[in-house]
Order: C-alpha cells, then structure tokens, then sequence
C-alpha cells in the first residue's frame, strides 16, 4: 500500500496544480484536506475538483466557528494590529488550518504534509512552524521550493497542459485569501506600489463613492471582551461576524492599502478588506477605555504589538503567545457592554458607549467642583511628582555656581568695585 502525504487544498492556482505534480514527483496518495474558513467558495466544486486532479480522498474541515473563537477572538482582545494597519486576517487562519491538517495526517498514518506556499512569502513559515510543533515527525514538502516553475505564468503553463481549470487568467493575476475576517489582494497592478488599486480589485466592500448618502449605525455589543450581540440580538460567532462584513463593506469599511514588512524580510505591497473586523477593533478598543485602567491599558499595548508580530512570524503555536493570552484574559474580565459606531463613507466615529463596569465616573471628570475631588490634594501630587525636576535643577545650579568660582571672583564679589583706568 503506498504511503500517503496530506496536501492544504484550495483548489487555487497553487494548489489545483501541486496534487498532479506530487502524483509525478513522489510515491504517494494525495490526501486533500479542504479547510472552510469561510472563504466562500463553493466547497462541493473544490472536492470535486481535487478529485477529478488525482486525489485519492478529500476530506472537509468546518473550522470557521473554532477560527473566530480560538484564534481571531484573542487576536481581537489582545488588540493585535501588524505595522499600524494589517488585521492578521491570513496570519491567523494559517494555524488553525495547519492544527487539523497535521490532526488527519496522524489519523491516515501519512508520512508527509504539504502545502502551496512559495518560497519569499510568510505562509510558508507559519504552516511549517505550525507543523514542526504539533507533529515534528511529519516529512514536510514544499513544491514552490522544489519544481521548476518560477511564476504564476509558469503555473498557468502547467495547468493547461495537464488540463486543470483555474480562475486565475494572464491579463490580471491577483493572488486572493478569503476567509471570515478578511480577503487580501496581492499581484496584478499591486506589485508596483506606485499603482491604485483598481476599482476591480475591491471585491467585498463598496467604495466611499458608492456607500449610502446617509449615517448607519451599529451597535455592538461584548461580554468580556468577546463580541456576542449585534443591534440589541445575540448571534453566533460566525453569523455575527457575516452581519457585521455586510454591514461594514456596504458602507465602505475596512479597506487597507499597505507596503508590510514580511518576516522574510522583504517589503510587500497588498491591499485588505476587514470591513467586521475594523467595527470590532473600533469598537472593542472604545470599550476598553471605558473599563480598564490606566496602567493595564498602557502596558497592554506592548503586548498587543508583540501578539501581533508572533500570529503574524507564525509563531502562534508558543508558550509566549500562550502567556500572552493568560494576560490578555486577565484584561478582559471587566470588558462587558457595548458601543454605538457611525458609519459613513468609510468612516466610523463613535457614538456611545455603555458598560456596568464603567470607570467613568462623571463626578470626577466634569468641570463642577464636587467633594469627590479635593484641588487642594493636586498641589502635594505635582510637589511629589516635581521632585526629581527641581533636584536636577537646583544641582545644576550649583555646578554653575562652582564652576564660576573655580573661573574667577563669583559675580557677587565685584559688586561696587570701580574700574580704576592706568
């Protein structure tokens, strides 16, 4: 019986022409693992697909509801944005796939895994750190490392010689990734940053132009930090975040444009649409200033950058991020209410915000004098807080005065002494 390799299957460009390229490369059946992460596609044409191509069996992994709650939410928590802009839409899916692939490898008894990634991007990192942590005896192939084909040109070559129809065509080749959080758009007119995107490219959200001529809001609601209620109604996790893409895309949310810093260490240039998931950034972050404290929220965002730089490098599969995420918890005990955003032509300003842990005490904050506040404490505060300033000042003072005497009579000295002429 011949051995088996597991394939990450997509039934992209990338990975429609790996299956009948392993079958002429290496001895083995092609398990494909379809993973839903809720990229839309139309899943029963994909197994179909992989099938028609030489795979031996193709089973189907459900993952979206365990993406958002084992993964997107804690990003969402810790407040993970990579380089000011990027949502880790792709970052954060890669181990969650990675997780059940190397799961049914070890129920088939395979001896390898597979996946489409080439060889200058970050995909290739995050599955293959993924796979050495969870099953490091698993043998690891990496077609875009190994063939000869040098392009996506190349592959669509490839693909009509052996008969494989793909989406991808030679006038536009942009390469996608969609799931619930997010779709990204490399290629095509991208790869030269001096270029607009097309109006073409934007796939899932309506451009400023095209929004509505009038204010939407949305009201979202969380429970410990994790996003439950959307307008005053519970939701699943995946049906909340379907809502919240619809209603963020229709008013232009969530378009990104970006040169990024890969963890290969090559710029860039990509193009993301997180239309739910920029509300719930926004949203949850307005929360958190309502509920935490000061302190907590100012060291919790170095830990957000640091998060965001472990999901992004692959390195979600860690006892770092795992102690990151005990922090992040402790965080989020308080963070319960909801917040009010509007929307308008890609805009979304807050509204309001309400909480029964709310910190905001409006006796302390308002410009009425009350006796929650004494003013007179206000001057010992800064008297303390000064010492260091005034310590410094008055030592360099003195060392001015030193040096002065050091250099001649001080100026005190020649006072009332009159210049006698020779």
């Amino acid at each position: 019986m011949p051995e088996t390799v597991v394939l990450a299957y997509s039934g992209g460009l990338d990975t429609s022409i790996i299956i009948p390229w392993l079958k002429e490369n290496y001895p083995y059946d092609v398990i494909a693992m379809v993973a839903d992460v809720g990229q839309g596609d139309d899943i029963e044409a994909v197994v179909s697909k992989a099938h028609k191509t030489g795979a031996s069996k193709v089973i189907v992994e459900d993952l979206r509801e365990e993406f958002l709650t084992e993964y997107v939410f804690p990003a969402l928590k810790a407040g993970a944005v990579y380089e000011h802009k990027y949502l880790l839409g792709t970052s954060l899916a890669r181990p969650v796939i990675a997780k059940h692939q190397v799961a049914l490898a070890v129920r088939e008894g395979a001896i390898a895994v597979a996946h489409g990634c080439t060889g200058k991007g970050n995909d290739q990192v995050r599955f293959e750190l993924a796979y050495q942590a969870l099953a490091p005896s698993l043998k690891i192939i990496a077609p875009w490392r190994e063939w000869k084909l040098k392009s996506r040109e190349d592959c669509l070559d490839y693909a009509e010689k052996h008969g494989i129809p793909v989406a991808a065509s030679r006038v536009k080749i942009h390469s996608r990734d969609r799931n619930l959080w997010h779709l990204s758009h490399e290629g095509g007119e991208l790869e030269d940053a001096a270029n607009a995107p097309l109006s073409t490219t934007w796939q899932i959200s309506k451009s400023p132009q095209e929004a509505p001529d009038r204010e939407e809001r949305v009201q979202i609601e969380f429970q410990r930090g994790v996003p439950v209620g959307v307008n005053g109604k519970r939701l699943s996790p995946v049906s909340l975040l379907e809502l919240l893409n619809e209603i963020g895309g229709r008013n232009a949310i969530g378009r990104v444009d970006i040169v990024e810093n890969r963890f290969v260490g090559i710029k860039s240039r990509g193009c993301y649409e997180t239309p739910g998931g920029t509300l719930l950034i926004n949203a949850h972050r307005e929360l958190e200033a309502l509920c935490c404290e000061r302190d907590v929220m100012h060291f919790k965002q170095h830990v957000a950058l640091k998060y965001a730089e472990l999901a992004y490098y692959g390195l979600w599969f860690t006892p770092l991020r795992e102690a990151l995420d005990a922090f992040v918890e402790s965080t989020q005990n308080q963070v319960s209410g909801s917040v009010t955003l509007s929307l308008y032509k890609g805009n979304a300003a807050v509204i309001s915000r309400e909480s029964e842990n709310s910190l905001y005490r409006t006796d302390l904050s308002s410009f009425t004098m009350t006796d929650s506040y004494d003013q007179k404490d206000a001057a010992g505060f800064i008297r303390i807080l000064g010492l260091p300033s005034r310590s410094r000042a008055m030592a360099e003072a003195e060392k001015h005065s030193a040096l002065s005497n050091a250099n001649g009579s001080h100026p005190a000295q020649t006072k009332g002494k009159q210049k006698v002429s020779r």
